[in-house]
């Protein structure tokens, strides 16, 4: 059957006969003018009146933009020896504070794992306060690449020759791994209770054996909700170089794992450099890679190059795939009605080449096969949500519920091979509909952890995503999603630098601690405490020490205050030492306890109780009778109160 052009592609997933799309108002065309570079900053719009038609046109101050932004990205000119650059230090992120261990010792093998922790050392005699560490290894030569630190453990797991390679094959037999021990310490939990969790596909531990210098992590609605950072290059910017140090500069700041999504030069020699110096699990999607071995030409896809990329990318060491195989033949013209169409890149490859053969996915056909080969890996299945809206219009509809519904029979297929999932969700997705995605994930999908982009709850912000997005992942990650998809503020703008990917992995960290909050969990509540006693306490050190980012905390204070006096005193230069809140409520508790009212606490019951006794004597009328206002009581007006006695 002939190929079926890209157009023809875009009349099917497109075109929406329902809505009135003719009757929007189109911008003109001479608004922006062909080469006109539009930054996304804080930059001036005006409106002017052009003198030869009544139309209006839009100008644009010049933007100011920092070096970094405006710096031209260069190609890697040797792959096999790039030009790495350093990144800032682990004291200069965050001071005050250590990288620890605790040495915990694994019974069958006599392992000893050295599990990583962040220490923030307090003043005031205040305890040292841990808390979970991403940044694997410092100061280590990313020429060299990461420790080993798994070798011994895939070893001696190697030698029992055991039919199956995965973290859910031991988990179902009652075996104990490393990574399920390291997992169980970092998160401070029970190691059977992760193994059980584990073992009902309610949690993962990404973890190919081939990826030696990974630091394990678990993944799972009873855990602590993780922060995936998206990562690679592009076929028109960035560099070996580029990506490493984005994988360096997002863990540092607290990325649970990380996605290399090239589609430019180098792919596989990338993904390599970016294996050997990551101690997060590393993600992948394979189709990108399979795409560029058939010169971009979906249509050339073939099985056979499919499952090639696949065994490539295990053997380097990936962690887990992300496979659109729920985007099926019958399901593409289900995106016919919608705004925006296939917005998924992996999703729409599949989806052009099952047009223009009119044949059903290849990875769904060949599922079974896929997952032998991660299953000898241990290579963990991000079962792809290719049909998720790609506008709030579009969101909750047939097309991306039908999807989720297949992606529940690939969980359970993959289960059946103890292979671990997790299953891919949207998207763009306004806050009153996101509740159903939770709802009707958990239920096709039998609690496979839930991996989503955001969602971003509305479309109107470009050059702020991470924030609309970032909105959206504290709702559901409330609600049970496991790991939260990053979005960067150049969402849907262009390929996002060091800084982006640092806003992006900030903005993210929050709404996973908003989401811990709010599920409960013991160690964010006793995080929010702590810092919120050093600012009480005016312990300004503290305070940004504690914070998820110190120095930006450090450098806002100090733009107004940057004297060394302001970071012991007891106020800030939003209201003074005269207006301030904390201050005023301070030197009340200090003059009660001078003053014969004891302490704090005690001069509150006092007060309370000579207020309680006021307020509980009777009142007389005019008339001189008592009709009973007491404490507790509604104040009703007198007439109606002697009309009620009567």
């Amino acid at each position: 059957m002939s190929s079926v052009h890209s157009s023809t592609l875009m009349s099917v997933v497109c075109n929406n006969n329902n809505k009135n799309h003719s009757a929007w108002p189109k911008l003109p065309s001479s608004s922006l003018l062909p080469g006109f570079d539009v930054v996304v900053q804080a930059a001036a719009v005006r409106f002017k009146k052009d003198t030869t038609t009544t139309r209006a046109t839009l100008t644009f101050d010049p933007p100011t933009t920092n070096s970094e932004r405006a710096k031209q990205r260069k190609h890697t000119i040797d792959p096999s020896s790039p030009d790495f650059q350093p990144i800032p230090s682990f004291e200069e992120c965050f001071p005050k504070s250590t990288k620890e261990h605790i040495e915990v010792v694994h019974e069958e093998s006599g392992h000893v794992l050295k599990v990583p922790f962040r220490r923030v050392h307090l003043s005031g005699g205040e305890p040292a306060f841990d808390n979970y560490d991403t940044s694997g290894p410092q100061t280590v030569d990313p020429h060299v690449g990461l420790p080993r630190l798994r070798k011994e453990w895939i070893d001696r797991r190697e030698k029992l020759g055991t039919p199956r390679f995965t973290q859910m094959y031991y988990a179902k037999q009652g075996i104990i791994t490393e990574e399920m021990l390291y997992c169980a310490t970092r998160e401070k939990l029970d190691t059977e209770f992760v193994r059980s969790e584990v073992a009902r596909g309610r949690a993962i531990i990404p973890s190919n054996k081939k990826h030696l210098e990974l630091e394990p992590m678990i993944v799972g609605r009873k855990f602590l909700v993780k922060v995936n950072a998206n990562i690679g290059n592009s076929a028109v910017a960035s560099s070996i170089e580029e990506e490493v140090y984005k994988v360096q500069w997002a863990t540092m700041w607290g990325a649970d794992t990380i996605m290399d999504l090239s589609t430019g030069r180098h792919i596989h020699e990338t993904r390599e450099w970016i294996l050997r110096n990551s101690a997060v699990p590393v993600g992948t999607v394979p189709i990108y890679q399979a795409l560029e071995k058939v010169d971009g030409i979906a249509e050339n896809l073939t099985w056979e190059v499919f499952r090639e990329t696949l065994i490539e990318q295990a053997e380097q060491g990936v962690d887990y795939f992300t496979i659109h195989a729920g985007v099926l033949l019958r399901y593409i013209p289900l995106t016919a009605k919608r705004m925006t169409g296939i917005v998924s890149r992996g999703g729409s490859i599949h989806a052009k080449w099952c047009l223009a053969y009119h044949k059903e996915n290849f990875a769904y056909e060949h599922w079974d096969d896929i997952l032998d080969i991660c299953n000898q890996y241990d290579v963990a299945l991000s079962i792809g949500d290719g049909l998720r809206p790609g506008s709030i219009y579009d969101a909750n509809d047939t097309a991306q519920f039908a999807e989720l519904l297949t992606q529940g029979e690939l969980t359970r297929r993959a289960w059946d091979k103890d292979v671990q999932v997790m299953n891919e969700g949207p998207g763009h997705v306004p806050m009153n509909k996101i509740p159903e995605n939770m709802q009707k994930q958990l239920e096709w999908c039998n609690e496979a952890p839930f991996y989503t982009l955001g969602p971003l709850t509305t479309d109107i912000a470009p050059g702020y995503d991470h924030i609309t997005s970032a909105i959206g992942a504290a709702n559901i990650g409330a609600l049970g999603t496991a790991l939260l998809c990053y979005v960067t503020p150049k969402e849907h703008l262009g390929l996002p630098n060091r800084d982006d990917v640092k806003a992006g992995v900030i903005a993210y960290k929050i709404a996973a601690h908003a989401a811990d909050l709010a599920k409960q969990h013991p160690h964010a509540q006793a995080w929010d405490d702590a810092l919120s006693k050093a600012r009480f306490e005016f312990r300004w050190m503290d305070q940004f020490a504690l914070s998820l980012d110190p120095m930006t905390a450090m450098s806002f204070h100090d733009e107004t205050l940057p004297a060394d006096g302001a970071k012991v005193a007891h106020f800030c230069s939003m209201c003074g030492p005269k207006f301030c809140s904390m201050k005023i409520t301070e030197d009340i508790r200090k003059y009660a306890e001078e003053n014969g009212y004891g302490t704090a606490e005690e001069a509150l019951r006092k007060g309370m109780e000579a207020m309680s006794q006021e307020f509980n004597v009777a009142k007389k009328t005019i008339s001189g009778e008592q009709h009973g206002e007491v404490g507790g009581e509604i104040y009703l007006p007198e007439s109606y109160v002697k009309a009620n006695q009567k």
